[in-house]
Parts: structure tokens; C-alpha cells; sequence
């Protein structure tokens, strides 16, 4: 199992929400693309959203604090 700090992965953002949606368009992008691939993989595209972040690969794009 992929166990996943929260702590660590929220560390430097200020939006949860932001978090949350981030990961969420990032799994389904990975998604679409093993679809289109015709890739078969156990991995999760949610986990590699995750990961990906955890790791810097991607950047989220958080609101202002006048949009929250």
C-alpha cells in the first residue's frame, strides 16, 4: 500500500482546495494519456498525481487570498 503524508505533500500551499483539484486534473490527464497509449499499468493515476507534486515535477496554480 502507498501510504501518503498529507503533511508533507500540503507543506508550502495554501489552499487544500487547490491541492485537491491539482491532483484530481493531473490523474486525469495521466488517465487519458494510458488510454490513449493503450498503456496498462498497475499504478493509480492518482498516486502518480501525487507523486508527482510530492516530487516538483508539477506546479499547482493556487487562487489569491481574495479568490478563496
Amino acid at each position: 500500500m502507498h501510504k501518503v503524508n498529507v503533511d508533507e505533500l500540503f507543506e508550502g500551499k495554501q489552499s487544500k482546495y487547490a491541492l485537491v483539484v491539482g491532483v484530481s486534473k493531473r490523474a486525469r490527464e495521466i488517465t487519458e494519456k494510458f488510454e490513449n497509449e493503450g498503456t496498462v499499468t498497475e499504478d493509480k493515476p492518482v498516486l502518480l498525481a501525487i507523486d508527482e507534486i510530492k516530487n516538483h515535477e508539477i506546479n499547482l496554480v493556487e487562487p489569491d487570498e481574495d479568490e478563496l
